[in-house]
């Protein structure tokens, strides 16, 4: 996680690591296996936006923008203490995606 601290601002940015951790721990509380053992793949295109395949127990699943963000809504609160609303989270591309929650989030 990082904190930018700009004037009359505060954002936190999530990487890509710390998302796909998120996407791991949100898919194994749901499925009842260990975060370990959950596989994610995350990409954009122009078409469909961000979304992600899950590999859980040799099956695969598509995930999209909506279950992204949800599973970083978790996450945050568990990891951080910080109650994020959908709107307050961004998901952005640049080398590689990452999560920008906005300053209404703490």
């Amino acid at each position: 996680m990082i904190m930018i601290v700009e004037e009359g601002t505060n954002r936190m940015v999530l990487s890509m690591d710390e998302i796909i951790n998120a996407i791991c721990l949100h898919t194994a509380e749901r499925t009842g296996v260990r975060p370990t053992d959950v596989q994610v793949e995350l990409s954009w295109d122009e078409e469909y936006g961000y979304t992600g395949e899950i590999w859980v127990n040799g099956r695969s699943r598509y995930i999209v923008e909506l279950n992204i963000i949800e599973a970083i809504m978790q996450y945050v609160y568990r990891e951080y203490g910080i109650r994020a609303f959908r709107d307050d989270i961004k998901l952005d591309l640049d080398e590689e995606i990452t999560a920008m929650i906005q300053e209404s989030t703490y």
